[in-house]
């Protein structure tokens, strides 16, 4: 692997807002697209969705959706057919989150739209892409962060949530775990299908499943570090993960690799350093195509950096 090339989607100079994180990238009809949340800070009301595109270059962000008095986060992307879809959380709150998008087809944006009309907490992907799988059904990984819990349950919960078109949703029970767990991020292998996530223990947990989705066993810890911080997945020639390897929880976001799997993830090698130096390197999101590696990730708060690499 090497890097192909690096660059902010806009210049920290010239930001359109103060801060920006969660990002997310999709190739659709040969044109990257990135979308990310930025405002104040994270949780302020000011907080939008901006987007992207590049078509040999980065376009100047265009501020997708924005209220004055509700934060938004957590943008995912999906490519379906001639379809782009946009996805989002607004809320006060996380717990109080409900997901909206926006549908791009025949070059014309759709108004937003509540996926789940009523829903709280949030549906549809939470941080990382929905897979289509071999099968045409899609699934999001999705999870739930309550502030407290009755007694013998999480706090946090990860789940997926399932679609036959990108905008009716199912939601399967929440995934078993010992720990709290959240922001899974999917892939499909001949054995099933597999979910990486998120946890408040030191390492990121995985859970798989037999049927397609429908059912899921008891997440279990792996090999993989983990700082209770955002990570992601794809499958090209192996599988990757692009993440930050720090078992600390709460730990720094720094420094973020990419790690690639030829065992369908019992066990990694580091392949790759992203960025090694002091600050936050965050949220990454990944996707390949044509022996390629698409990634962004959060700057130090300051910018959204794009990196494509050669497999």
């Amino acid at each position: 692997m090497q890097i192909i090339s690096q660059e902010f989607i806009y210049n920290i100079e010239n930001a359109p807002t103060p801060s920006c994180h969660a990002s997310t990238i999709a190739l659709h009809k040969g044109l990257l697209y990135a979308a990310w949340f930025g405002g104040t800070k994270e949780g302020a009301d000011d907080v939008g969705i901006w987007l992207s595109i590049n078509d040999g270059g980065w376009s100047a962000p265009e501020l997708m959706s924005a209220d004055n008095d509700i934060p938004h986060w957590n943008p995912v992307l999906l490519s379906l057919g001639d379809t782009l879809f946009l996805y989002y959380k607004k809320g006060k709150t996380i717990p109080a989150w409900q997901t909206f998008y926006r549908v791009l087809s025949n070059s014309i944006w759709s108004a937003e739209a509540e996926l789940v009309p009523g829903d709280t907490g949030g549906r549809g992907p939470v941080k990382n892409k929905p897979l289509q799988l071999a099968s045409g059904v899609i699934l999001a990984p999705a999870s739930s962060e309550r502030k407290t819990a009755p007694a013998g349950e999480n706090k946090w919960n990860a789940f997926i949530d399932v679609s036959d078109d990108g905008i009716n949703w199912d939601a399967r029970p929440w995934i078993a775990a010992n720990v709290n767990l959240i922001q899974p991020s999917i892939w499909e292998s001949d054995a099933g299908v597999h979910a990486l996530m998120r946890s408040d223990a030191g390492a990121a947990y995985r859970s798989d499943s037999s049927d397609g989705g429908v059912t899921w066993g008891k997440a279990y810890k792996t090999g993989l570090l983990n700082n209770n911080s955002g990570l992601d997945v794809v499958y090209a020639d192996g599988l990757y993960t692009v993440y930050n390897p720090v078992g600390t929880n709460w730990g720094a976001r720094t420094p973020l690799v990419v790690s690639r799997s030829t065992d369908n993830g019992a066990t990694w090698a580091e392949t790759l350093t992203l960025e090694e130096a002091e600050g936050e390197y965050s949220y990454p999101s990944v996707i390949a195509d044509s022996g390629y590696m698409h990634i962004v990730y959060t700057y130090n708060r300051q910018s959204i950096k794009y990196v494509k690499i050669t497999l």
